[in-house]
């Protein structure tokens, strides 16, 4: 193939390998509907008329089970759910059969249901098919459940290869010892209130040679908060509307919660439950239909912006794509200063004294403020986003999905330095995350969410071990496990 000239590539491309992409709202194109953009790939490849390509289209959506296929068809990419999203995406890398399909973390920023959907959605296709898959991910759990055989990759070089079975039970490279090590699952009873994460350090030697080392997984104590009278945050009967065409829809129907001081609340649910829509209504960038929500004893419900302005200083937010919540023209001394200009503290010399010490605090060089967001790692920029978080001093952080883009050895440096912060500084956090596993080590208390109620919650242990709601359990259920694959017949 790399002999081959580009008119025969193409050829190829679509055809004999197909590729699916991380994230399919930026791989598919907005001024297109669907059909349009899957007749494209089977009028270039198999030379269909435009009316046969549209019925081959409705076909291919009926396939990945998009429900609706003859109506869906029309639709454009904003009209569709993630997952839905990503089975168009999966229908136009299969449209033409391919021997060869390369799946690029398909399934990262999905929910475990819609997760699961889809992995079985692509086992299934690949034995309809006859067809190889190649998956590229960073959950070890899917390796552990999908995959037949595992090469394990660092600084660019295959450093293990194994059928999944060998590599899970007996890896031979320190590398893959460490991931292994470094990643959570359901089962594994960890919690950061007694355990600290192991962690792989990466690095470069004189030879210029990428390195990296184990830490152990340290053990320790962190003591529960004190029980207080008056929550730091306090939810009664939230309710936020929103008004569509066909009529409205209660995205959050009447939640109540709690979070005291030095307490991490964990908020789980699929996508579209209303997880997002309930942090954006604590921090009233939407307006309750109906409810309390009480900051420090303080009813902030219906406050206007001139007396809410100085209260949002004391509920920050980490975002989970932080590049995207970066502003790339910016330096990073300039993101930190607007936040605190923005919050009128104090003068320039206070406030570069200010950015210095947050920097320590989540473990970047002072070198860092010169340099602009795309200079740095995936990891960097979320300690760059929790350090835009913490500089205000808040009292209660909502972590939106911070580690769900992260591969397992950044997420668990992250969640350390979560641990460490909340520790330091006495925070409480409501952590919002589709990955069952991260809730359990990083909660003491969780909340299931589904259809914008809360269905269950409990304490991080009994929720897991005995939940008594059948969404819980369904979530439970579709976490993917380490327990090697059943090879399918050939």
């Amino acid at each position: 193939m790399l002999a081959l000239p580009l008119s025969a590539m193409r050829e190829l491309r679509g055809r004999a390998i197909s590729m699916i992409f991380q994230e399919p709202m930026t791989s598919l194109n907005p001024v297109l509907s669907i059909g349009r953009q899957l007749g494209e790939v089977l009028q270039r490849h198999e030379r269909l008329s435009a009316r046969a390509a549209r019925g081959r289209a409705i076909e291919l959506l009926d396939l990945v089970r998009i429900p609706e296929p003859a109506r869906r068809v029309d639709d454009f990419a904003h009209n569709l759910s993630g997952g839905q999203r990503q089975r168009v995406m999966i229908a136009m890398a299969v449209a033409c059969r391919p021997r060869l399909l390369i799946a690029d973390e398909p399934t990262t920023a999905l929910d475990v249901t819609i997760q699961a959907q889809i992995l079985e959605l692509l086992d299934s296709l690949r034995r309809e098919f006859s067809m190889s898959l190649l998956l590229i991910t960073h959950d070890l759990g899917l390796v552990g459940q999908w995959a037949d055989r595992v090469a394990v990759m660092y600084a660019g070089r295959k450093v293990e290869e194994a059928t999944t079975p060998r590599l899970f039970e007996h890896p031979a490279h320190p590398y893959s010892r460490g991931l292994l090590g470094t990643s959570l699952h359901l089962d594994r009873d960890l919690h950061y209130r007694t355990a600290r994460l192991p962690e792989i350090r990466h690095g470069v030697d004189d030879a210029g040679e990428a390195t990296f080392r184990l830490t152990e997984a340290l053990p320790h104590r962190i003591p529960s908060p004190p029980p207080s009278d008056v929550p730091l945050l306090s939810l009664r009967g939230v309710r936020t509307h929103y008004q569509t065409p066909r009529g409205r829809l209660a995205a959050v129907d009447g939640v109540s919660l709690d979070i005291r001081r030095g307490q991490t609340v964990g908020l789980v649910g699929e996508s579209g439950c209303g997880k997002s829509t309930l942090s954006k209504t604590i921090l009233r960038l939407l307006e309750p239909t109906d409810g309390t929500i009480q900051l420090d004893g303080q009813d902030i419900t219906h406050l206007d912006e001139d007396r809410l302005r100085p209260l949002r200083r004391h509920v920050q937010m980490i975002f989970q794509d932080p590049f995207g919540s970066l502003n790339p023209r910016h330096s990073i001394e300039t993101i930190l200063d607007s936040v605190l200009r923005v919050h009128g503290v104090g003068q320039r010399a206070e406030r570069r004294a200010r950015i210095a010490e947050t920097l320590d605090h989540v473990g970047l060089p002072r070198q860092a403020l010169a340099r602009y967001p795309h200079e740095f790692s995936g990891g960097q920029r979320q300690r760059i986003g929790i350090a835009r978080a913490l500089i205000l001093k808040p009292s209660l952080v909502i972590c939106d999905e911070p580690v769900s883009a992260l591969d397992v050895s950044i997420q668990a440096q992250i969640l350390n330095l979560l641990v460490e912060l909340k520790r330091d500084f006495g925070l409480s956090y409501l952590f919002i995350s589709h990955d069952l596993s991260v809730v359990r080590y990083i909660a003491d208390e969780v909340f299931v969410m589904h259809g914008g109620k809360f269905v269950e919650h409990g304490d991080h242990q009994g929720i897991w071990e005995a939940p008594r709601h059948d969404y819980t359990r369904t979530l439970i259920e579709a976490v993917p496990t380490r327990k090697a694959p059943v090879l399918a017949a050939a």
